[in-house]
């Protein structure tokens, strides 16, 4: 599986590496190191298991619209 509803899976893992990323209460502006490391390391892991990647789409983590155009 190399896409979902259109959308590259690796964009999605992004994203959604991202989005958890941001959300972390150790993202702080004292911070910015760890803040890449745990988006690169979850990026790497959903790039990983596309499986795991889709199931995260369309929760309250990333909704299924994520890519859609405004």
């Amino acid at each position: 599986m190399k896409k979902y509803l259109g959308t590259a899976l690796d964009a999605w893992a992004s994203a959604i590496a991202l989005r958890i990323a941001d959300e972390w209460n150790g993202n702080t502006p004292e911070n910015p190191e760890d803040f890449s490391l745990l988006c690169n390391v979850l990026d790497r892991a959903l790039n990983k298991s596309p499986e795991e990647c889709v199931k995260l789409i369309g929760t309250t983590i990333i909704e299924e619209s994520y890519f859609d155009s405004i």
